[in-house]
């Protein structure tokens, strides 16, 4: 893994070391410049695959030049298909060969997770691509013929000093992440999944195109087999797994919780390593799944460790932890990540994990009542129902709770609003308190792609499977797994997120993943076959953080510091005494959703303050 900076037509000078400096966490092993006419290319280097000089970076091939983020698990397959021959059998140039054959037709045939520049210098043309999922970054700021591209934004920022855009900001606190390109500055985005620009490097004109979209898997109607599904499925997610292992020269670890994606990782994983390592959290205060994650070590007898997070030092880490991600992030499991990330560094550099499977296979309960009602386009009887209940109901405090599910099941029915229904099922933040806003949330972007894929002939749950694929999974949760892992110089490879497994759930029938009240069905099927009993009907936890907690305790101090300081941000977004009040109690919600705000608006504050 590594990372990649590059300018086009940038007439300021660059300090090599300030850009090495900044992303050396990323790769620590080998730095590398290239610069020609009017474009440069930077590249530090995490050697993984190929760690002779062969594998170094940036590479050039017949007038081509990259500076390549990730890993082609195919590659050595698509050499054979095509008949390309090479003496090193590094992934990098692989690409290069493959684009002088086919041109950037060939991401179609990539498994893999990339964030690239490839400058054609004979063409003057710089194609900047990422995968189809979006795991590895990658951020451009572009001004008239001028661009800036980075994996992480604090380098850019650094280099580029862009301005605030407030407008931005407000978006992100209603819905708890910026959405698809949007960043916190104007001028700079993020390049989205499945895209890549193509910039003509005299010009300055740019195409941005879109590869692949995973809607249209949904929108394919399919009637397989449970059965053949299951056995297709299986087959499917081991190639998945053992392309990931066999594709390291260094050896390859697995976070193991005591759920059923990363149960089956692992399963997979430990046929193809004979002494596998496997790590997993226990958190005091929450569900201890180590118990079962331990019964998975035991009966592929791999070399387990049980990562204890205390968070003695949350205090003194909390700040790092979220100007790591280089724009405010509201999602408070990045801090476990963090931790899980350390630990496993110094064990391992190659991790695999269980990614993208929710998203994929219908994993959260908030999925479960989408299977049965289309909470989308809710008839009036729904809507008046639910609000007269939500009105005189109790609020709901236990995050696991029945009552807690019913209680956000029947407010978001209660909305007529796309947006509306889709933030309460998600990210539960500022729904229902909008006059809290002084710089009002437009959310254009995620208006318009919920009212698209709303018009499909597609089932309710297919869609809200589809916005969480395109918008929690990679506006937020790739980010904090990418950002938690390479902070501390850590792959992280997500076996559900190959080319063929995004290929293959989309088309499975609903009943596939959400049978009657249960989750992906198909999975914990499979997952018969290879875990243990107990663990197969174990419901979706994550990481139970005790945020409540914290709010009120470990991070208060801290937490009122930033928020009560009088040059702060937030107040010339949302009123500040609509946040004094939260945080005095008197305003009517649940204790998980004033925690979640808090931590949200704090998360911008920190933010801002590391600039």
């Amino acid at each position: 893994m590594c990372g990649i900076f590059g300018t086009i037509n940038y007439e300021y000078p660059i300090e090599k070391s300030m850009i090495f400096n900044g992303l050396l966490h990323r790769g620590p092993d080998e730095q590398g410049h290239y610069s020609l006419y009017n474009v440069n290319l930077y590249h530090t280097r995490l050697a993984i695959q190929d760690l002779s000089v062969s594998g170094q970076q940036p590479m050039q091939y017949k007038g081509l030049v990259i500076v390549f983020n990730g890993e082609i698990y195919n590659h050595m397959e698509l050499r054979e298909k095509y008949g390309l021959k090479a003496s090193s059998n590094s992934d990098t140039l692989t690409i290069l060969m493959m684009f002088e054959l086919m041109g950037m037709d060939m991401l179609e045939e990539f498994d893999g997770m990339f964030a690239f520049a490839l400058y054609d210098s004979l063409n003057f043309r710089m194609y900047l691509a990422r995968d189809r999922a979006g795991k590895k970054p990658l951020y451009v700021y572009n001004k008239a013929k001028t661009f800036v591209f980075s994996s992480e934004l604090n380098v850019l920022y650094k280099k580029c000093r862009p301005e605030i855009d407030y407008s931005s900001l407000a978006d992100y606190l209603y819905v708890g992440h910026h959405y698809r390109k949007a960043t916190p500055y104007l001028l700079v985005n993020e390049l989205e999944n499945g895209h890549y620009l193509r910039i003509d490097t005299l010009t300055g004109l740019c195409d941005d195109v879109c590869w692949f979209k995973i809607e249209d898997f949904y929108k394919t109607e399919r009637y397989p087999d449970y059965d053949d599904s299951v056995a297709q499925l299986d087959g499917i997610l081991k190639t998945a797994v053992k392309s990931r292992i066999d594709s390291s020269d260094l050896d390859v670890g697995s976070f193991l919780s005591g759920g059923i994606d990363s149960g089956l990782v692992t399963a997979m994983a430990a046929e193809q390593s004979s002494k596998l390592k496997t790590f997993t959290v226990k958190v005091p205060g929450s569900f201890d799944e180590s118990a079962l994650a331990e019964k998975v070590a035991r009966k592929y007898g791999t070399d387990h460790t049980v990562v204890e997070i205390d968070f003695s030092d949350l205090t003194n880490d909390i700040e790092k932890i979220i100007s790591n991600h280089g724009e405010p992030n509201s999602d408070n499991s990045a801090i476990p990540s963090y931790y899980v990330a350390r630990a496993a560094k110094k064990h391992i550099t190659v991790v695999l994990n269980g990614d993208g499977a929710d998203e994929l296979f219908g994993g959260y309960r908030r999925y479960v009542p989408f299977k049965h009602v289309d909470f989308f386009n809710p008839n009036q009887l729904t809507r008046i129902t639910s609000k007269i209940l939500t009105n005189i109901l109790p609020v709901a405090n236990q995050k696991q709770s029945n009552y807690n599910y019913l209680y956000r099941l029947l407010k978001f029915g209660g909305y007529s609003d796309l947006i509306k229904i889709y933030c309460s099922a998600s990210s539960d933040l500022f729904v229902g308190f909008e006059d809290a806003f002084i710089e009002r949330p437009k959310m254009k972007i995620i208006s318009n792609d919920l009212a698209r894929i709303n018009d499909y002939s597609i089932s309710p749950l297919k869609k809200l499977l589809l916005m969480d694929f395109d918008s929690m999974l990679f506006s937020r949760l790739l980010t904090k797994m990418d950002i938690a892992t390479m902070a501390h110089s850590l792959e992280g490879r997500s076996p559900f997120l190959a080319k063929e497994v995004l290929e293959f759930a989309p088309g499975l029938p609903d009943n596939f993943k959400i049978k009657k009240l249960q989750t992906k069905d198909i999975l914990r099927t499979l997952g018969k076959k290879y875990l243990p009993s107990e663990l197969i009907e174990q419901p979706k936890r994550g990481f139970e953080i005790p945020l409540k907690k914290w709010v009120d305790n470990e991070l208060k101090e801290i937490i009122n510091t930033y928020l009560m300081a009088p040059d702060n941000l937030y107040s010339k977004i949302i009123k500040k005494d609509f946040i004094m009040d939260l945080m005095a109690r008197k305003i009517k919600i649940s204790d998980e959703r004033r925690a979640k705000i808090l931590f949200c608006v704090f998360s911008l504050e920190v933010w801002h303050k590391s600039l």
